[in-house]
């Protein structure tokens, strides 16, 4: 496995972070106080070409191989604080974007990327619903076929970016079909008849992604707005996970970076009992300790992207990254208080809503639980 960049994947790099140097220095604090979204962040993301980094040039993307977006993810997670941001950015690419590629008819890419690419549009995933969630094909919500279109009755939760979003891809069961076989995707734009959008959910952390209930009610959904073929949900449900699992956490390799940085420059400068205080082993050991996930978390991330970009299959590789890198923010992010101390525990330090937002990563995707299962079974167990 080659890891030297190219010079063309090094400028991109340099200039993914000057851009969230300077496009992306917003006040996180108050975004997260008030909850608020960065639509103007969003929108310079769009300009810049963030979401459309993996989508092939003729859709309106720019073209990247998998290794490359993950250099780029990993460089803007380094350099923009806001992972409520990248979050939502991390759900409209791998669940809408990706699946639509892949399972989309021409008409289908050609009238939504182009504009999913710039960020005119913003897109969600509906799947969990109150009694299915790792169960995800428990799922109550269905599709009934009449005519030239479907209607949809149910509801889903946790849907990122469901207050802002434009596009929505939903899972519904169609009868009388049973079992994952009868699961069917379906493109449904927000301003259809009969979808509702309910009240936005207040998180622990990701507080600057927007997330909130769908409502589906009679919703009528023309044929052409199916994704897929129809049972061919399950399929579709499988490959936007694999790439998710892959490369959500790209960005959080990134703060794992600019966290361990600033750990050392402060283990440098704070002085106790005459002394840096990175003089002590005990805070030494922690900071090794955050250099070795680190780099243990960057072979795994960077595994997924070599393995998606000789075209081969990364489903066992997607979900133990997914695994252990989630642990390693939250562990990383413990450490980087503990070094400071008190000062660490305070929000103006901004390392402990890194904690908020990490410890989200063991439950979205799949659980840290569900990762150990799929990896165990992709290894005959």
């Amino acid at each position: 496995m080659d890891l030297s960049w190219e010079p063309e994947q090094i400028e991109l790099r340099d200039r993914v972070l000057e851009f969230a140097r300077r496009e992306l220095a917003t006040d996180v604090i108050a975004l997260d106080r008030e909850q608020r979204f960065d639509d103007d962040g969003w929108r310079k993301c769009g300009e810049f070409g963030v979401p459309g980094l993996p989508v092939p040039e003729e859709y309106g993307g720019l073209g990247m191989d998998p290794l490359t977006t993950i250099l780029a993810l990993e460089t803007l997670g380094y350099g923009c604080k806001d992972n409520g941001l990248l979050f939502s950015l991390h759900a409209h690419m791998w669940t809408s974007e990706m699946p639509l590629l892949a399972f989309g008819t021409d008409d289908q890419k050609r009238r939504f990327l182009p504009r999913l690419c710039s960020g005119e549009l913003i897109a969600g995933n509906g799947v969990s619903e109150p009694d299915s969630g790792s169960d995800a094909y428990a799922m109550t919500t269905r599709a009934v076929r009449t005519g030239d279109r479907y209607v949809l009755n149910g509801a889903k939760m946790w849907v990122t970016n469901a207050p802002v979003a434009h596009i929505i891809v939903v899972f519904a069961r169609l009868e009388p079909a049973k079992g994952p076989q009868a699961v069917t995707a379906f493109l449904v734009e927000t301003d259809t008849p009969g979808f509702t959008i309910g009240k936005k959910t207040e998180k622990m952390g990701l507080r600057t992604s927007p997330m909130s209930e769908i409502y589906l009610d009679d919703c009528e959904v023309p044929v052409e707005n199916r994704l897929g073929a129809e049972g061919g949900g399950s399929g579709l449900f499988t490959h936007s996970m694999t790439w998710e699992r892959g490369f959500i956490l790209a960005t959080a390799v990134g703060c794992m970076q600019r966290q361990l940085e600033a750990c050392i420059r402060y283990a440098r400068e704070r002085r106790q009992f005459g002394q840096p205080i990175g003089k002590f082993q005990l805070v030494a050991e922690r900071i090794v300790g955050m250099r070795m996930r680190l780099d243990a978390a960057r072979a795994k991330l960077y595994r997924v992207g070599w393995l998606r970009s000789q075209g081969r299959s990364a489903v066992l590789e997607a979900a133990m990254a997914k695994l252990y890198i989630s642990e390693a923010w939250v562990a990383s992010c413990e450490d980087a208080i503990q070094i400071h101390g008190a000062s660490g525990y305070t929000v103006e330090s901004e390392h402990e809503r890194n904690l908020r937002d990490a410890i989200g990563s063991r439950i979205y995707s799949g659980t840290t639980e569900i990762q150990k299962v799929i990896s165990a079974s992709l290894m005959g167990l």
